[in-house]
């Protein structure tokens, strides 16, 4: 295992092709300040440096939240006292989401308690959500007086439509977990005793197929997200598709799939 500890608010641990990171503020639960937001584009620069992992995990210390969101501590005060450092946390808030969307290998946030504002966000930005059964999730931000920031608009409206994604807003209402998973706002909700080994299932499941193609498959799927037009995202898709076909990787699997018939 390599143990990264240059890290004020989280750890990165990598081992066996899987990168783990878990927030490191329970006290406040794992909400997301300043130091975390800068912590964890760090440790995604390291990973997105390591092409040899194929998963990255994270999840958030204790059994209490995965983060709950943003720490409202750095919101007080008028709107004076905030310009221009609040624009330039909001830049960063979007940085920060964008990581896990843009690494190379696949995320999955290993939800473990309280999911809610900012940690929601960061975890919709994830490409798998697995939660425990008494998860909670919402966005509280009208609370504050405040709306969604970082590009969850956006996000929020993918992943579960426009008329779930403002009920949520709107109300500042919390879900459990069954009800995320019905909307699609996670994949799985499990019994805290199983979600150790429903991740790990996961993460082998990853690492038993041709990690190359994952990785593309993850590159042509963000792409597709995006784009305007079936075309426009055909496209991209095929070219994604011939440079898979040059690997080596496609002609071993294909020869080991062939011998084995």
């Amino acid at each position: 295992m390599v143990s990264h500890s240059a890290y004020e608010s989280i750890t990165l641990d990598i081992e066996d092709g899987i990168a783990t990171i878990e927030f490191h503020r329970p006290e406040v639960h794992n909400a997301l300040n300043n130091e975390v937001m800068l912590d964890l584009k760090r440790a995604f620069d390291e990973i997105q440096l390591t092409r040899t992992i194929d998963a990255v995990v994270i999840t958030g210390e204790g059994d209490d939240a995965f983060s709950a969101g943003a720490d409202i501590a750095q919101y007080a005060g008028p709107a004076s006292e905030h310009d221009p450092l609040q624009r330039d946390r909001q830049e960063l808030f979007y940085e920060m989401y964008q990581k896990p969307y843009e690494c190379h290998a696949p995320v999955i946030a290993k939800i473990n308690g309280y999911c809610v504002g900012g940690g929601l966000i960061f975890a919709m930005y994830c490409d798998i959500r697995i939660a425990v059964e008494d998860a909670q999730f919402g966005v509280p931000t009208a609370n504050i007086g405040q709306i969604p920031t970082g590009g969850s608009t956006w996000r929020a409206v993918e992943l579960v439509g426009e008329a779930k994604a403002k009920e949520l807003v709107y109300t500042a209402g919390m879900i459990d977990a069954a009800e995320a998973e019905r909307i699609g706002l996670i994949n799985r909700a499990v019994p805290r005793a199983e979600l150790d080994d429903t991740v790990a299932e996961i993460v082998a499941g990853i690492q038993g197929t041709g990690r190359k193609a994952v990785k593309n498959s993850k590159r042509a799927l963000n792409d597709a997200s995006r784009a305007e037009t079936l075309e426009e995202a055909r496209e991209r898709e095929a070219e994604l598709w011939w440079e898979q076909f040059a690997t080596d990787e496609r002609r071993e699997l294909v020869d080991e799939f062939n011998e084995a018939e």
